[in-house]
């Protein structure tokens, strides 16, 4: 600026044909402005004098040729910057230096973009996706199997077990039985339905039966006393030409002797001890 009728605020010198700066309603003549009131560069520490661009942030001031990035030097005039501890660095720069990686691509993840944090790990949000149906998972439920992330839908129909008798996916729980997969509620018995998972219970053609059913409907009957034998839990009976006995009737059809573990004779329906055969 320049002034026919004014004397600099603090010199008193006339400002007639000089430059001069206003601060406060009062004229200075450049010199006095800047020895008052230029402040220091970040950078070169020399005042920036009122004829050079002054550029501020957050209370400190660079000249326009200092505002540079503090490790590749590139001007961050009218460009995004990112400050570290006092220092200044174009995004470039701070992201190489500060920013994280996306576990999947291995990319920086830049300043001001989307991040998604699992598992202590940084992704893109492009990169976090259903391995299976490559949707994005954003906050929605996931499951990880091998490292890689699938939605629930997704992972239930590649991997989640089934179950063999209602082909329902199995969430928690299970019993296998046959090499096969069932849910608790599904483990019952082939016949009157009780539920067997903790339950005793014994395997014929591939089906379960509790230990009722099975004797009523499956178990050999004692050739003595008619009665089925049950063999859970290793009960001991007493096999011989297609005929079963219980341990206890297993005895001589005369003399009511047992005959485990000894010699007998069978004579039609009767089995008998070596003396009795012999009389």
């Amino acid at each position: 600026m320049t002034s026919s009728h004014r004397d600099c605020h603090f010199c008193l010198q006339s400002l007639r044909g000089r430059k001069y700066a206003l601060r406060e309603e009062n004229a200075y003549c450049v010199p006095c402005y800047d020895s008052l009131y230029a402040n220091p560069c970040e950078e070169c520490k020399q005042p920036i004098e009122c004829s050079s661009k002054d550029l501020a942030y957050k209370g400190r001031h660079w000249h326009e040729g200092c505002f540079r990035c503090a490790k590749c030097s590139r001007s961050l005039v009218e460009k995004p910057f990112a400050a570290k501890d006092e220092v200044l660095l174009c995004t470039e720069c701070y992201s190489d230096e500060y920013s994280s990686k996306c576990f999947h691509c291995q990319k920086t993840i830049m300043p001001g973009s989307r991040k998604m944090e699992f598992k202590g790990s940084s992704w893109h949000e492009s990169c976090f996706v259903c391995q299976y149906c490559q949707q994005p998972l954003g906050t929605k439920p996931l499951i990880t199997k091998d490292n890689e992330n699938y939605c629930v839908p997704c992972f239930e129909k590649q991997f989640a077990h089934r179950c063999y008798a209602c082909k329902k996916v199995i969430t928690s729980g299970g019993v296998a039985y046959h090499d096969q997969p069932w849910h608790k509620e599904c483990f019952v018995c082939a016949v009157c339905k009780t539920q067997l998972s903790g339950q005793r219970f014994i395997s014929k053609d591939e089906y379960p039966y509790c230990v009722d059913c099975f004797s009523k409907f499956h178990a050999k009957k004692c050739a003595a006393c008619k009665k089925p034998i049950a063999a859970l839990g290793g009960a001991k009976y007493i096999s011989f030409e297609e005929r079963q006995w219980h341990g206890e009737c297993f005895i001589c059809a005369k003399c009511s002797v047992s005959l485990v573990g000894q010699e007998f004779l069978a004579r039609q329906d009767d089995i008998l001890c070596h003396k009795c055969g012999s009389a």
